[in-house]
């Protein structure tokens, strides 16, 4: 995580959610196979645009390959924050042509979209040729031997940093602060970015993408951060200080970025053989004392359900942030997908009430983990944070989040209390916690029902005294405003989380400016599902859209199943691997508002 820091003194930049009208961005897509550099490409043009004072958003897309293969860097750049992408690109790079056309359902171009190649490496596919964009002929691989010692990819961020009105000096700077190669290297590669860059001006017009209007400087406190590193920052910030996981995409970031900050916070991470020991692990640490948590997806969530039941039944509070991937089984690991939701809620054996929340941005992410750890370790309970992919691995420049303040506490029992019961029939459901080590609080801890005191009973008055007690603490809660962002007003409503909710907020931005007043509520607070505050969030509204990216209309049938929702409530789904865009969302809205 890095942050970029604009010290002039000016108010900053209206917030994307603020904007009366659609937002104008420029958007590019850089492309190309395995080894091409175009990730590097991507990563150091968001850098560039955070050092010039932009906004940004940097999405990653890979094909199903373990390692090499085609590869997309996909940047959209604004005055304003961005949460998702546009419905088309401005300018495709392609740095070569093998495999580039299977992005072709995701590098949606319009006739006034420009497509950069190298006609050395073949014709432009017909699949982004049918758009009608213009095709610029670049001969980038006779231009990179030219300069010995450079890159292709330096090439290609020089020509899109300037088609996207990027400065020079920026995307220098950008360079430099990441190079970790030889001065003779980095002057030819500095060569290359500057070749790429003067090569621009020369491409009649191509300086004149769709919305490149120039671009105004955001000025205060910004962040450059994926929604991994976000999360794993506000795990650490909410006091987490153990990890064991099981690496697995699109999660693994965030285990990369927690190893060293656990360590100078006093913590550790610890990567197990696999995602049941990884489980297990961190209930026995918090079970000592230690607020725990394992990132994992989809697959590794089911291995997890056993241990979870374990941390409900005994319990002990655990956080585990579910990165979602395309489903099922192995599924489709680089790309997202909202389709864990069912899972999450009610993938249990038995009657097993557990917390999940989600982010709504990037940005949410810190805040909404720290969240996770505040409730786990105040109810005892385990927590699911639902990221996803998109969320998860894609890069934003962002305003500096608000965060909550302080760490978790948890109820812990006194020494020597004479009738200490560990799992005690108290009013809010909460019971005292003893640490191993406290004096005259010894109990048993495991998967057996109990009772009060811990002593496994089969008895149906301590179960179903255990049920009541599980439930209620969930139930009576006071989660306060964190469960939902409600914006807007009117007697339409549209209801997403996750990584639906920025492009859902962006299509509400231009309906909006079209005159059809509609309010987002952007859930945090999935289960329990706060029937109260989201039936005062919905009051006076007659109609209601549930937008989310999974094949089953997971979210709507749980609404509809556990909140008595007004109106008519309708349904706008479907699965991964293409994120959702504002366009598409837009399309729906008008559609369901005409019906």
């Amino acid at each position: 995580m890095r942050v970029a820091v604009d010290e002039r003194e000016a108010r900053p930049a209206a917030s994307a959610t603020a904007s009366p009208a659609p937002i104008r961005s420029w958007s590019v897509a850089i492309a190309g196979s395995g080894g091409a550099g175009v990730m590097t490409a991507g990563t150091l043009l968001l850098e560039a645009a955070a050092r010039a004072g932009r906004y940004g958003l940097m999405v990653r897309s890979s094909g199903p390959q373990i390692r090499g293969g085609e590869a997309a860097a996909l940047v959209r750049l604004a005055s304003v924050p961005v949460e998702s992408l546009d419905d088309t690109f401005d300018l495709l790079v392609a740095i070569d042509w093998r495999n580039v056309g299977r992005f072709a359902d995701e590098i949606v171009l319009a006739p006034s979209s420009i497509v950069v190649g190298d006609a050395d490496e073949g014709e432009v596919p017909d699949i982004f040729a049918a758009s009608g964009a213009r095709s610029v002929p670049l001969p980038l691989k006779r231009m990179a031997r030219e300069m010995p010692g450079s890159w292709i990819n330096m090439l290609a961020l020089g020509l899109a940093g300037a088609l996207g009105r990027l400065p020079l000096a920026a995307l220098e700077s950008a360079v430099r602060a990441s190079w970790h190669r030889g001065d003779d290297a980095l002057a030819a590669n500095l060569a290359a970015l500057s070749g790429g860059y003067a090569a621009a001006a020369g491409l009649g017009g191509a300086s004149q993408p769709s919305e490149a209007t120039p671009l105004a400087p955001a000025r205060g406190r910004r962040w450059l951060v994926s929604g991994n590193e976000a999360a794993g920052f506000g795990a650490v910030r909410g006091g987490v200080r153990f990890v064991a996981a099981y690496p697995i995409t699109p999660a693994t970031e965030l285990l990369e970025w927690m190893a060293p900050a656990l360590a100078k916070v006093g913590g550790a991470l610890v990567q197990a053989e696999d995602e049941l020991a990884s489980i297990n692990m961190i209930v026995g640490a918090s079970y000592g004392g230690v607020p725990s948590l394992t990132a994992t997806a989809g697959p590794g969530l089911s291995l997890m359900a056993e241990g979870i039941g374990l941390a409900v039944a005994a319990e002990v509070p655990v956080v585990v942030v579910d990165v979602m991937r395309g489903g099922p089984s192995t599924g489709i690991p680089a790309k997202s997908e909202q389709s864990d939701l069912s899972f999450a809620v009610g993938g249990l054996h038995g009657d097993a009430p557990r917390i999940v929340v989600a982010p709504t941005s990037i940005a949410d992410c810190a805040a909404t983990t720290q969240w996770a750890v505040h409730l786990a370790e105040a109810l005892q309970t385990p927590a699911i944070v639902l990221s996803d992919q998109f969320l998860g691995q894609a890069r934003a420049i962002i305003d500096a989040p608000p965060l909550p303040d302080g760490v978790a506490r948890r109820v812990t029992a006194p020494a020597n209390d004479p009738d200490y019961r560990r799992y005690r029939d108290t009013p809010s459901g909460v019971s005292p916690m003893a640490i191993p080590g406290t004096p005259g609080t010894v109990y048993t801890a495991d998967g057996l029902e109990h009772t009060e005191s811990g002593i496994p009973s089969s008895q149906g008055r301590d179960h179903r005294m255990q049920l009541d007690k599980r439930s209620r603490k969930l139930a009576s809660y006071d989660y306060g405003p964190r469960w939902a962002s409600v914006e807007g007003s009117g007697a339409y409503a549209v209801i997403a989380f996750g990584s639906a909710v920025g492009p859902v907020r962006e299509a509400l931005m231009r309906v909006r400016a079209a005159g059809l007043d509609a309010r987002l509520v952007a859930l945090r607070l999935i289960a329990p599902i706060d029937a109260a505050a989201l039936a005062h969030a919905l009051d006076g509204v007659s109609r209601i859209l549930v937008v989310e990216q999974n094949y089953g209309a997971q979210l709507y049938r749980y609404l509809r199943a556990y909140a008595d929702l007004p109106g008519r409530t309708e349904s706008f789904h479907r699965p991964g691997p293409l994120p959702l865009r504002p366009g598409e969302i837009v399309q729906a809205i008008r559609e369901w508002s005409a019906r």
